[in-house]
This record gives structure tokens, sequence and C-alpha cells, in this order.
């Protein structure tokens, strides 16, 4: 599993969705006014078996009791099901701020049945404010930049991306480290331009999830909106377009998914929906088998079967005498086993040796009502079984995941120092970063004694960085930002002259 360096030591994605999920929890509880026993967790439809099992491993490490795992898409029906007492067939275009998913389902007294899904795991907002970023440095013509710049046009870019759903174009300016100034404005015109190709990549998930669900554009009742890029003008006459009907947009799109997932949990927690009770079918993204002689996959369930599921297959053996077969659990669509995603290997033994091609082998597939898969081989004859609950290739087993719990309750305070101490410097060697930068730039607007005086802070802070006292460390951070306060707005005076030097006011759009 890749592991990523942190101001609180190196942790693992899925300890890192667990500090997310921790604080989440925390939050609810101060609101609700009591703990909180257990939560339905949404996830984007086209989540493998691996990203959904990683998800429950960072809920459980978070101290929550997973209720269930939805589909993200699933979610946004039960909102809109509920709400407007909608019935037929709908198509759920959710497009977040990191992936595209688009869910077909069939509303119909109380029953909401996923009819296919499908989507892009890398397709969301995040791409359109990339697009607005390279956008920018072509138009401002910027050198390369440093890391800090680029985290800053970045979120410039992505405030004028959300500017630009309510107004006709959006300014955007920056002073970076360097000193340049960068200041542009976009027209929506332009964001729609440069972003088309994002757009278009939108409906190929469309036409596919149509082909698979068996049915035409006319047949779609509504296309219900979900995830805070479906805002964007251009998206919206899309889908409207290639729907032929205005899209819903009655709730809000940001949070139509937890009201969703609150209503879900409602309704586990034993508690009844308004009205009449309703059922909610979900599907499996992907196909599940095993791998056969010469690399080949036997789809066992296929994708867009309703969960939870179980289906069996017969096999046998391949030479006189085996008693022993390997089966390779797999997911995906194409014909090769070295095309799909291996999920897990086990064994069974115990086979009588007999001729090749008598033996009985019969393979079980069983998923869950979250979208986990355990597969069960057992012999006819002898009763001999082995079977596994794929626990995904992603690098936590049951022991990791208890070492974790184990260490988190008896390192809590040590951790809660550390992440401090980690916090507190890498705050420090920003700012140490950003002050040499600024008089490598400008330090001629400094006397020689202004220059000495942050100098000396300068070489305080190097001093107290590697030490373990978070708290000496944000000391000498906040002395060196008191004696930089007047070199920051001497700067940004001189940076204000250059912009308007030559201009005259009447120039200058107020």
């Amino acid at each position: 599993m890749v592991q990523l360096r942190t101001c609180a030591g190196v942790k693992s994605p899925v300890e890192i969705s667990a500090e997310i999920l921790k604080v989440l929890k925390e939050r609810a509880e101060a609101s609700l006014g009591g703990e909180l026993v257990g939560a339905v967790i949404t996830v984007p439809a086209y989540f493998d078996d691996a990203q959904r099992q990683a998800t429950k491993d960072a809920a459980r490490l978070a101290g929550l009791n997973v209720l269930r795992l939805l589909n993200e898409p699933t979610a946004a029906a039960i909102a809109y099901g509920l709400d407007n007492g909608a019935e037929g067939v709908y198509a759920i275009f959710d497009l977040g701020g990191g992936t595209f998913d688009i869910s077909i389902l069939k509303l119909s007294m109380g029953v909401f049945e996923v009819l296919a899904t499908s989507g892009d795991a890398a397709l969301g907002g995040d791409d359109f404010d990339h697009r607005v970023f390279c956008w920018l440095l072509e138009k401002a013509m910027l050198p390369p930049l440093s890391d800090g710049d680029t985290r800053l046009l970045l979120a410039k870019s992505r405030e004028a991306k959300e500017a630009l759903t309510l107004h006709g174009s959006a300014r955007i300016t920056a002073r970076l480290a360097s000193g340049e100034f960068v200041e542009e404005t976009i027209t929506t015109e332009i964001f729609a331009e440069i972003t088309r190709t994002l757009v278009a990549k939108t409906l190929g998930p469309v036409r596919k999830a149509l082909r698979d669900a068996g049915l035409t554009v006319e047949e779609v009742k509504g296309v219900v909106m979900v995830g805070g890029s479906t805002r964007m003008p251009q998206v919206q006459r899309a889908v409207a377009e290639y729907f032929k009907r205005d899209p819903l947009n009655n709730l809000d799109p940001d949070k139509v998914v937890a009201l969703g997932a609150a209503m879900q949990a409602s309704v586990l927690a034993g508690n009844k929906p308004t009205g009449d009770d309703w059922l909610l079918l979900d599907v499996i993204p992907l196909s599940l088998g095993v791998e056969t002689m010469g690399g080949l996959v036997e789809r066992i369930i296929p994708r867009n079967s309703t969960i939870p599921v179980a289906r069996a297959q017969e096999f046998t053996t391949f030479k006189d005498g085996q008693t022993a077969m390997g089966f390779h659990v797999v997911q995906g669509e194409r014909e090769l086993v070295a095309d799909c995603r291996s999920l897990a290997r086990f064994e069974l033994h115990g086979i009588p040796p007999m001729a090749a091609g008598a033996a009985r082998i019969r393979v079980t597939f069983q998923v869950d009502a979250d979208g986990l898969l355990s597969v069960n081989a057992r012999e006819a004859t002898t009763g001999a079984e082995a079977s596994v609950v794929v626990k995904p290739s992603y690098g936590l087993g049951d022991e990791d995941i208890s070492r974790m719990l184990r260490d988190s309750f008896e390192h809590a305070k040590d951790d809660m120092h550390a992440r401090a101490a980690g916090g507190a410097r890498v705050d420090g060697e920003r700012l140490i970063e950003a002050v040499r930068t600024a008089l490598a730039a400008d330090g001629g607007l400094l006397s020689a004694e202004e220059r000495g005086d942050i100098d000396c802070r300068i070489e305080a802070l190097v001093a107290a960085l590697p030490g373990a006292d978070h708290r000496a460390v944000k000391a000498s951070t906040e002395a060196l930002n008191r004696v930089t306060e007047n070199f920051a707005a001497r700067r940004m005076d001189q940076g204000v002259r250059l912009a308007l030097a030559g201009r005259r006011i009447s120039s200058l759009d107020l």
C-alpha cells in the first residue's frame, strides 16, 4: 500500500481516511448530543471491492459501526423518491470533486431498483479547476511555479469556476511568492470552450449505462443532478440537450446524497419512513468470476446484478488423480485474466483421486448488501470445502486493523503531541521559505537594522524546528511573523505602485 509522509508521521490512505471519519464522528456526536452507534457511509457507485473494503476498514479504525455502504447515486434517488413521490426510470448524474457516476434507476411502488451503473473514477470538478489553471498559466505566460504558488493559483482557479456559475465573468488575481502579480479575467464562454472535452467525457458512461439497461433516452423520465460540479452551466446544458429535458435541481446537489443516506440510516435503525415502506435494490458495478485454464475468465456474477446475490457454478479437475484445485477470483469485464483485477486466491484440498473430469466442485459466490464478496468451493462426494472472504490486496489484514486500533488507544496522548509538533514545524518551515524568498526579491526595502532583526528571528526559528516542543516552535513562528509585518506591507505597496504605473484612473475597473 502507498504510504504518505505527513506531519503526524507516515500514514496509509486508510489511516488518513479514518482520521477524517473520526472528526466527522466527533462533530456528529457534539451536534446530536449523544454517542453515534451506527452510520451509513456513501461511496461512488463505481468503487470496486478493494475501495469498498478500504472504506469499511477506515470506518472501523475511526470507531464507527457501519450499517451500510450505500452508492451515492442510489442515496440521491432515495432523497428524490421520498421527497417528490417520483416513479419511473430516472438517471442519476453525479459529478463530484474527483469522480463521475451515472446510474439508471427504476422507482416504482416504493422499490428503488438500480438497472445499470457506469462512470469514470478519474473525472470530476478538480479536472475543471485544472483546465482553468492551465489557461491561466498560458494567458499570463508564467514561468515554472513553486509548490506554494501552484496551490495558490489552483485555489484561485476553483474560486473563478464557482463564480462563473452565477456570473458571466470572473477576475483572477494573485500575488506570487516571487512578487509577480497575476491578474486575468475569464468568461463563461472561455470556460465552456476549455472544458468542452471534459463535459463530452461524461456522456460516454451515460450512453453505456443506458445501453446496459436496455433503455433509450426517451424512456428516461427525469435526470437527477448530484454533486457541486453539476452547477456548472455547460454541464447543465449538455445534460438537458442529451436527455431532451431540463434536469431536476430542486434539492441541493451538495446535500442530496447525505439526505438520502440519512433516510436509509433511519430505516436501518428500525424507524419507518414517511408514507409506505420502501425497498432498495442495488447492483454490483463489475462482473465477478474465476480464472480457468488458458488464463480466461469464467464470470459467475455478471455486472449490474441486484445485491445481495449468490450464484454458483460447477467445475471439475483437469488431470487424472488431481487432489487439489486452486481458485483465482477476479473482477472485470475483459475475457483475459491479465486484463482484469485480481481479488483473491485460495486452494481446495481433499479432492478424491479420480479421472480427469470426474470430480464435481461447486463454487459459490456471495455478495452482501455492502457489495463485499465471499467465495466458497465444495467437492460433492467428500464434502471437502474451502472458502475465502475477499480481502482486497490493498495491504490491510485483520491483524493490521487490530494493531492500528490498539496503537491508537495506547498512544493517543503521544500522537496528539506529535501531531501538534508536526503541524507547528510545517508552518514554521513554510514561513521561513516565504520570508527568504521575499528577502531575495525585495531585501532592498529594509534597513540594515531591520534586516538583522529578521535574520535573527529566522535563525531562532530554524534552531527551534528540530525540537519536540511545539509551543517553542509556535512562539518562534509568531515572532518571525511580527517582525516581517512591515516588510510585507512595503512589498504590497510596491506591487500596487508597479501595477498602476502609467495607467489612468478612468481605465481601472473599480
